[in-house]
């Protein structure tokens, strides 16, 4: 079963085997080491016990094992998502199921009316699941591509109510 869940200590070794070599090469920067694990679990801690929450770092865990990592940043002036997976856990399907249920906390539970979301023109795989996921290209800016996804576009009820219903999640907030 695939969910949704906060970050919780004990998944440093999760995070490195996520941020590895190979699954970094399209965010420019480098792999994640021990050091960065055990401070990025502890200031995504932190950011959940704000309110209000601005940031959202959810692991995407499947039958127990944590894949991947999905973010709602609402800490600027445009809200964005962003994700990252294993790479042994690419072309699963898994990115873009992560992403539809980072959408349907967006635009249900918090009632955003907007997303954008952006990736590496190198990455063309990202691409395809911003696509799938119903985002819209808006164009390039800083050697990105760039998309949006707002609340009263075609398939937005889709995202609020996927099919099965409410998306499994195990977070507060």
């Amino acid at each position: 079963m695939i969910e949704l869940r906060e970050l919780r200590p004990g998944d440093e070794e999760a995070l490195l085997r996520i941020y590895s070599a190979e699954s970094t090469k399209y965010l420019g920067r480098a792999p994640m080491d021990a050091d960065e694990a055990r401070y990025r679990l502890r200031d995504i801690t932190a950011a959940a016990a704000q309110s209000p929450r601005t940031l959202y770092v959810l692991g995407l865990d499947v039958d127990g094992d944590l894949l991947g990592v999905v973010k709602l940043h609402r800490d600027s002036p445009v809200t964005a998502i962003s994700y990252i997976l294993r790479a042994d856990a690419w072309g699963r399907g898994y990115a873009t199921e992560g992403v539809r249920r980072l959408l349907a906390l967006a635009f249900g539970r918090l009632g955003l009316p907007e997303v954008r979301a952006k990736h590496r023109p190198e990455n063309p795989a990202s691409g395809r699941v911003l696509r799938k996921t119903g985002f819209t290209p808006t164009g390039e800016r800083n050697g990105f591509k760039t998309y949006a996804l707002g609340s009263t576009e075609p398939g937005h009820e889709q995202i609020r109510q996927p099919p099965g219903g409410e998306p499994t999640t195990a977070m507060g907030n």
